[in-house]
C-alpha cells in the first residue's frame, strides 16, 4: 500500500541510486533491435562551476529528450563531459594559494602550478554533476570527458596542426581584449559592457604652420550659429591617456567644415613642446559629423573601432601600455621616438609592425605610471597649456569642456577590471573560410535552428565574421603545440621530436627550440566537442554510431562562440554537420521579468527549490514554461503548484489502490465495454499522441502542459469521481473492468510524465505493483504509449457529461450561488441522444452539479441563467437564490474597478517615453497585467449580462 504522503526528499535520492545500480544510464541501455540512434552532447559545464537555473533549465530539457527516445526504444547517448575553463580555474587556483598563503604561480613555476590545478580539480572540481544528478539527468556517467583529458588533448593537437598546415591558423599582431589583471586575451563572451559614471574631455589640436580655416556651425534647418576663425582642430575622447599614440585625426568626407584642412597636419597637445608630433587630418566613413565637432581621434592600437579606420588609411598602430595597463617604459627615450614617428609622418611609408612597435611614444615623465594616474597628469598638462576646449560658466568664466557622462565601458567578466585594446602577437584562426561551408549547411536545412528566427543571429555573425584569436597566455590549457627556432622561426608539430625534426630539416643542423607559453582559447578545444567526446580522431565505434548527433539544446549566448565554432570544425574535419537540429532555450528571469544577478538579489538557486519541492516539480515547471522564444519567468509558487501536481497524482494513485485497481495481466484496453472505461482509455491515448507530437517539435510547454491537463482534469477530477459509485456498487463485472482500465490508464500517465517527473512515476511503477503484476523493468526502458483505442462516441459523450457539469459549477461561481444550494436544471432542445445521455448520467449531473433536479421543457423559466451545452440550452432558475440587488452592486463594482486598472496601464503604454525609458521586462510586465484585466473584465461583463436576464 502506498505511504499517505510523497516524500520526495528520501525517494529521489534513493531512485537515483537505483538507476546507477541497474546501469540505466548507459549507451544504449534500453535500446529495441533495429532502432534508430539518438545523441545528444552535454554543453560542457565549467570545472569551477556549480548548478544554477539556467543550467537547471538546459539539462531539464536535454533529460526530457532523451528519457523519451529511450522509452522509444532509440539507442540513445547523452553524453557528459566538463570543461575546463582555463581563465575561471586558474583564477580559482591562484586565489587559494593566496588564501593559504602558499607561493603563488610564478613562485611556483608552470609544471608546479599546472600541478596544483590538477589537484584542485582532484578534490574539488566538477561538483556541478552531483547537482544534475540531483536534479535526475540520466547522462552515461561511465563516458563522462574532460576538455583537458589526454584523448581530448590529442584531439586539440590533431586540429590545430592540421589546420595551421591548411593555411587556417597563422601567427599575427592584432588588436585584442586585453586583461590587465589576469595579463591575457579574453573573448568577446568575457567582456562585460556596463554603463559607468564617466567624462567627455574636449581638447584643442593646433593646425601646424599657422594654418587657419573657418569654422561654420549650423542648426537643424541650415541657419549659420556658429561662424568663427580657428587655427586648431577640436577632437574629444573619454580616455585622454590615449592620445600619445595618435596617428591621425579623421573627418567624414561629406563635413562641410574641414574640407579646407583635409591633408593638413594637427598637433597632439601633449608632450615636451620640443618634440610635439604632427599627425595628418584624413577623411574616412567613420565619424559622424553630426556628433560633436565631427572629428575623431585615431589610435589604432587602443580602439577597435580607431584599428579599422588605421588599417584602413594605413595609419600606424603606437601601443603605449604594457601587460598590465601602466604607460609603457621600454625602448629609447620620448625624444628619439617622437623622431622616428616624425619620419613616418614625413616619408608616408609605413614600417613592419615590429619597427613600429618598438616606437614608445610615452613622454619620459608618463613612463610607468598606471593608465589612469597619467591620464590626470595629461588633463592638467593640456589645462595648463590653454589647449583645452572651453565654454563659459555661469559667472562668465572661461573653463574646460568636460562633459560629465554615462559611458559604456568593458570589463573583465571575472577579473572585474577594465579591459584594454591591446595590440598584441596572438595565434589567430580564420574563422571567415571556416564559417563558409557552415552558413550552407543553415542556409541548405541540413541544420536547422528552433526557434527559427535565430538563424539571423546566426548568419549576421559568421558572415562578418572576424579572425578568431585563440591564443591565451595562461598556464591552464591546451598549450599551443608550436616551437620557435633561435631567429623566430616557427615549427608546428603533433610534439617536441616531430618539431625537432622540421627544425633540422629547416636549419640542416640541431637547434634549440623554444616552445611557445600560451594556451588556447577553451572555446578552441569545446568547439570539438561532438566528435573529439566519441573518440576522434580515432574512428571509434561511438563515432560511427552516435555521430552526427541528433539535437544540441543551448542557450542563445553562445551560439557565436560555441554553436558556430562547432559547426566550423565539424564540417571541416567531419566533413559534415554535428547536429542536425540547434534548440536554442530562452532565459530564466525572476516573477518580475527581470534578467537574474546576485546585485539585484534575485538569484534563485535550483538546489534550495529541489530541496523544498523536489526535483520533478522544478523540472516540470520549467519544462511547462519553456515555450518557444519566451523567456520563463520563475516564481517560487509556481514550482509550488507543481509539487501539489506530484501529490495530486500521488494521491489519485492511492485512491485508486484503495479501491482495488491494479494492474491486470494481459488486459487490453480495447475489449473494454463500458463508456467511462472507453473515455478514460481513449483520452489516455489522444493525451499520448498530444505528447508526442509535442517533444517530437521541441514544444515542451506544450507536452508537458498537455500531460497535465490530462492527468490532473481528466484521471483525477473527472474519471477518478465519475468511478466512485462504480467502486462502491454492486455490478461486479463493471468494477472489475472499471479498475483494470484505471490500473492500466495510470500505468500510461506515469510513462507519459517519466520525462518530466522520473522520480515520482519510477517510484509509483515500482510501488503500485505490490498488489498486482510486478514491473519487469524500470520504468525509464518501459515502451512509450503508441496508439490504441479511440472510441469516439465514449469519448464524445463522457466529454459531454463533463462539458455540462463544468458549464454548470462555471455559472453558479459567477452568479455566486451559495455552495450548498441545489439548483434545478431545465433543459430545452435537446435531441434524442443528449436525452438518453441525461437518463444516465442523471445520478453523477445531480451529484456532481448540485442539480435538485433535472428537466426537460420548451421554455426557459423566468429568471433563468442560459448556457450552451453541444444543441441543447441548460437553464438555471437562480431568481430566488441570488440577491440580484447586491450582486449587481458587487459587479457592478468589479467592473469598474476592473476598467481603472486598464486605463491606468493603457496610458502608461501609450507614453513614448515610459515605453522608451522603461526595461522591457516591465513593459511587458504591464501589457500582460492589462491582457489579465481584459480577460477578467469579460468574464465579469457576462456574468453582469447574465444578471440582467435574471429580471
Amino acid at each position: 500500500m502506498l505511504d499517505k504522503t510523497y516524500d520526495a526528499a528520501s525517494v529521489e535520492p534513493r531512485i537515483y541510486e537505483t538507476w546507477e545500480k541497474a546501469e540505466a544510464f548507459k549507451a544504449g541501455a534500453g535500446a529495441r533491435e533495429g532502432q534508430d540512434a539518438y545523441s545528444i552532447v552535454i554543453p560542457p559545464p565549467n570545472v569551477t562551476g556549480s548548478l544554477h537555473m539556467g543550467h537547471a533549465l538546459n539539462n531539464t530539457l536535454q533529460d526530457i529528450l532523451v528519457r523519451f527516445e529511450r522509452m522509444r526504444g532509440k539507442n540513445v547517448l547523452w553524453q557528459p563531459g566538463m570543461d575546463h575553463a582555463g581563465i575561471a580555474t586558474q583564477m580559482v587556483v591562484e586565489r587559494q594559494l593566496a588564501a593559504n598563503k602558499e607561493p603563488g604561480r610564478r613562485e611556483l613555476g608552470r609544471e608546479a602550478f599546472v600541478q596544483k590545478i590538477w589537484d584542485w580539480k582532484k578534490e574539488s572540481g566538477g561538483i556541478i554533476f552531483n547537482q544534475l544528478k540531483r536534479l535526475g539527468t540520466s547522462c552515461d556517467w561511465s563516458r563522462e570527458r574532460f576538455t583537458m583529458d589526454e584523448g581530448l588533448s590529442e584531439s586539440v593537437r590533431q586540429v590545430f596542426v592540421q589546420l595551421y598546415r591548411d593555411g587556417l591558423i597563422y601567427r599575427g599582431k592584432r588588436l585584442v581584449n586585453w586583461d590587465p589583471k589576469f595579463e591575457t586575451a579574453i573573448s568577446d563572451l568575457e567582456v562585460e559592457n556596463k554603463e559607468v559614471d564617466g567624462h567627455m574631455w574636449h581638447f584643442k589640436y593646433p593646425l601646424a604652420g599657422g594654418v587657419t580655416y573657418e569654422y561654420v556651425e549650423k542648426d537643424e534647418d541650415g541657419t549659420v550659429i556658429l561662424r568663427e576663425t580657428r587655427d586648431y582642430i577640436a577632437i574629444a575622447t573619454t580616455r585622454p591617456e590615449t592620445m600619445l599614440g595618435d596617428g591621425a585625426v579623421a573627418v567624414h568626407p561629406d563635413d562641410e567644415r574641414y574640407q579646407s584642412i583635409v591633408g593638413q597636419l594637427c598637433e597632439i597637445p601633449v608632450g615636451p613642446k620640443e618634440h610635439r608630433r604632427l599627425i595628418p587630418i584624413i577623411t574616412d566613413e567613420y565619424p559622424d559629423k553630426d556628433f560633436g565637432s565631427g572629428a575623431v581621434k585615431i589610435t589604432g592600437a587602443h580602439d577597435f573601432n580607431d584599428y579599422q579606420v588605421a588599417r584602413r588609411n594605413n595609419i600606424p598602430l603606437y601601443r603605449l601600455m604594457d601587460l598590465v595597463a601602466s604607460m609603457r617604459s621600454d625602448g629609447p627615450a620620448y625624444a628619439e621616438c617622437a623622431e622616428m614617428a616624425k619620419k613616418i609622418v614625413d616619408s608616408g611609408e609605413l614600417p613592419s609592425e615590429a619597427d613600429v612597435d618598438a616606437i614608445n611614444l610615452v613622454p619620459d615623465d608618463y613612463r610607468g605610471l598606471d593608465r589612469y594616474e597619467a591620464r590626470e597628469k595629461i588633463i592638467a598638462a593640456i589645462n595648463a597649456e590653454g589647449l583645452a576646449v572651453t565654454v563659459t560658466d555661469e559667472e562668465g568664466t572661461e573653463q574646460p569642456f568636460v562633459e560629465n557622462k554615462k559611458i559604456m565601458q568593458p570589463f573583465g567578466d571575472r577579473s572585474q577590471v577594465v579591459i584594454e585594446p591591446m595590440l598584441t602577437d596572438q595565434w589567430f584562426a580564420d574563422a571567415k573560410t571556416l564559417a563558409e561551408p557552415a552558413i550552407a549547411s543553415v542556409k541548405e536545412d541540413r541544420t536547422r535552428f528552433v526557434p527559427k528566427n535565430w538563424e539571423k543571429t546566426y548568419f549576421d555573425w559568421m558572415e562578418n565574421i572576424e579572425p578568431w584569436c585563440i591564443s591565451r597566455q595562461l598556464w591552464w590549457g591546451h598549450q599551443i603545440p608550436a616551437w620557435f627556432g633561435p631567429d623566430g622561426e616557427i615549427f608546428v608539430a603533433h610534439d617536441v621530436a616531430e618539431a625537432e625534426k622540421l627544425a633540422l630539416d629547416h636549419y640542416g643542423k640541431s637547434v634549440e627550440l623554444k616552445r611557445d607559453e600560451d594556451v588556447l582559447d577553451t572555446w578552441f578545444s569545446s568547439a570539438l566537442w561532438p566528435f573529439s567526446t566519441m573518440g576522434w580522431p580515432d574512428q571509434t565505434k561511438e563515432l560511427e554510431t552516435y555521430f552526427p548527433t541528433t539535437v544540441l539544446i543551448t542557450g542563445f549566448d553562445i551560439i557565436f562562440f560555441w554553436v558556430a565554432r562547432m559547426m566550423m570544425m565539424s564540417k571541416h574535419f567531419m566533413k559534415v554537420e554535428p547536429f542536425k537540429d540547434i534548440y536554442i532555450h530562452a532565459l530564466v528571469r525572476d516573477e518580475r521579468g527581470q534578467k537574474m544577478s546576485k546585485s539585484k538579489g534575485n538569484v534563485i538557486d535550483p538546489l534550495s527549490l529541489v530541496e523544498e519541492y523536489g526535483a520533478d516539480a522544478l523540472r516540470f515547471t520549467l519544462a511547462a514554461m519553456a515555450a518557444q522564444g519566451r523567456d520563463i519567468k520563475l516564481a517560487t509558487s509556481r514550482v509550488a503548484g507543481y509539487r501539489n501536481f506530484a501529490t495530486k497524482l500521488w494521491n489519485a494513485a492511492r485512491f485508486a489502490e484503495m479501491n482495488g485497481c491494479a494492474r491486470v495481466e494481459g488486459f487490453d484496453p480495447s475489449t473494454t465495454q463500458h463508456t467511462l472505461a472507453r473515455w478514460i482509455v481513449t483520452e489516455t491515448v489522444r493525451c499520448a499522441d498530444e505528447v508526442t507530437k509535442a517533444l517530437e517539435t521541441y514544444r515542451f510547454n506544450d507536452a508537458a502542459n498537455a500531460a497535465y491537463r490530462f492527468v490532473w482534469n481528466n484521471y483525477c477530477d473527472w474519471f477518478l469521481e465519475l468511478a466512485k459509485p462504480i467502486f462502491n456498487g454492486e455490478d461486479e463485472a463493471t468494477k472489475i473492468e472499471i479498475r483494470a482500465a484505471a490500473a492500466w490508464s495510470m500505468d500510461e500517465i506515469l510513462k507519459i510524465l517519466h520525462p518530466f517527473m522520473p522520480f515520482l512515476t519510477e517510484e509509483l511503477w515500482e510501488r503500485l505493483g505490490d498488489g498486482g503484476v510486478k514491473a519487469d523493468k524500470l520504468l525509464m526502458h518501459t515502451a512509450w504509449p503508441t496508439g490504441g483505442l479511440e472510441d469516439a462516441a465514449a469519448a464524445g459523450e463522457i466529454n459531454w457529461l463533463v462539458e455540462l457539469i463544468s458549464q454548470i459549477r462555471s455559472v453558479r461561481s459567477e452568479m455566486n450561488v451559495p455552495a450548498g444550494a441545489k439548483v434545478p436544471v431545465v433543459i430545452i432542445g435537446a435531441s434524442a441522444d443528449t436525452q438518453a445521455r441525461l437518463d444516465t448520467h442523471r445520478g453523477a449531473i445531480e451529484r456532481l452539479a448540485r442539480a435538485e433536479s433535472i428537466e426537460l421543457g420548451d421554455a426557459a423559466p423566468k429568471g433563468s441563467a442560459q448556457i450552451i451545452v453541444g444543441e441543447a440550452t441548460v437553464c438555471l432558475p437562480l431568481a430566488g437564490l441570488v440577491d440580484l440587488d447586491a450582486e449587481r452592486a458587487r459587479l457592478s463594482k468589479e467592473m469598474d474597478k476592473l476598467k481603472g486598472e486598464i486605463s491606468r496601464i493603457e496610458k502608461k503604454l501609450n507614453n513614448p517615453k515610459f515605453v522608451a525609458k522603461a526595461p522591457d521586462e516591465v513593459v511587458d510586465g504591464e501589457r500582460e497585467k492589462m491582457a489579465e484585466f481584459a480577460e477578467r473584465l469579460e468574464k465579469v461583463e457576462v456574468a453582469f449580462r447574465t444578471l440582467a436576464e435574471l429580471g
